[in-house]
């Protein structure tokens, strides 16, 4: 099993930056796939990026938000990032990191299809 924390999160004004972090424990981390989801206010948990296990060479977006936010990983401090930027008043929302020990593809974009969640990162963006 693993453990997941994200942090990161706050209050931004609309086109500026944040990154998240997720720090995970508790089982080897490179074997897992990570992801990213968020969830509005008033609305369903949607998938944000996903990266490939071990090295991370591959990353997977959700269309509307490629070119702002970056997935990566860093494997010996057990942590996966979302970079945001350029952000706008809909991106606010709770966001939660997500793993699973299958590969990255064919990529999971339910949330019923990841094992593992965090507890979430408030992100706010005024306009």
């Amino acid at each position: 099993q693993v453990q997941l924390v994200e942090s990161g999160g706050g209050l931004v004004q609309a086109g500026g930056s944040l990154r998240l972090s997720c720090k995970a424990s508790g089982s080897t981390f490179s074997t897992y796939t990570m992801g990213w989801f968020r969830q509005p206010p008033g609305k369903e948990r949607e998938f944000v990026a996903a990266i490939s296990r071990s090295g991370g060479g591959v990353t997977y977006y959700t269309d509307s938000l490629k070119g702002r936010f970056t997935i990566s990983r860093d494997n010996p401090k057990n942590t996966v990032y979302l970079q945001m930027n350029s952000l706008k008043p809909e991106d606010a929302a709770v966001y939660y990191c997500s793993a699973d020990y299958g590969p990255l593809s064919p990529v999971r974009t339910g949330i019923r299809e990841w094992a593992y969640w965090g507890q979430g990162t408030q992100v706010t963006v005024s306009s």
